[in-house]
């Protein structure tokens, strides 16, 4: 038995243990297995999962902005460091929100193309100039600007290759940000982001409360339970295992 029929099998016999019978969306799965070949829902009686999965805590009536840090985030330690490190160096107010957020799409959502992601989740609720950095600094990150201190990180030549080269449409999308007003508050994202990987410097949520207070605006529904144009991201993360 290899190593994923090990882990599905594990996570069948956890699966069995529940009332309601987890149907993973195509999307967790592809890659492991050819998402042409159809998923099968398991003919065991039960009914299929429809809300909050209770093997993941259970999220709040109305969820915040940190509701999800503290229930559905991965570690965000690096997030807050820079965002702590943006306050440090006098960045506007709203950008430090911006360092805030600007990978929470890889903390609770999709790590492929995840400035584009957090941008859309968070659009309804930020600034359009911070949602702006939030998709741009996606591109940036690949091109370096010595001239505000920005060298192309070592950690890329590591993950990447010495010879990786963005694909076209990063390389478009850092051209309309080059030239762009708000060039710079994508590229600040980007200079916080690169020296905010210290694993000794612990930060708490709790110190950007005015921040997001200010910054963050908070449907008074919850958010995913509001009727913004991202609302849906925002239930999905909430409720990942939902079969419909």
């Amino acid at each position: 038995m290899s190593m994923l029929e090990r882990a599905e099998a594990a996570e069948r016999a956890m699966s069995e243990e529940l009332d309601r019978t987890i149907v993973k969306s195509v999307i967790y799965v592809s890659g492991d297995r050819d998402p042409r070949v159809p998923l099968t829902r398991p003919d065991n009686g039960k009914l299929v999962m429809m809300g909050q999965d209770p093997r993941l805590p259970r999220m709040p009536e109305r969820p915040t902005l940190f509701d999800f840090f503290k229930y559905r985030f991965g570690p965000a330690n690096h997030l807050m460091q820079s965002a702590r490190l943006a306050q440090k160096n006098g960045v506007a107010e709203k950008l430090v929100l911006a360092c805030l957020l600007h990978d929470i799409g890889i903390a609770g959502f999709i790590r492929g193309d995840h400035g584009y992601w957090a941008a859309q989740m968070l659009e309804p609720y930020v600034d359009e100039e911070v949602a702006w950095a939030i998709r741009y600094h996606q591109a940036l990150r690949f091109f370096a600007d010595e001239s505000v201190g920005y060298a192309y990180p070592k950690m890329y030549v590591k993950l990447f290759g010495a010879d990786y080269q963005p694909d076209p449409y990063i390389q478009r999308d850092y051209q309309y940000a080059r030239e762009h007003k708000w060039y710079m508050s994508a590229r600040l994202i980007c200079i916080n982001d690169l020296y905010a990987f210290d694993p000794t410097v612990q930060v708490q949520l709790e110190e950007f409360t005015d921040v997001v207070g200010r910054h963050f605006r908070q449907p008074k529904e919850g958010l995913g339970w509001d009727a913004s144009p991202s609302a849906h991201m925002w239930r999905t993360i909430m409720m990942p295992t939902k079969y419909l």
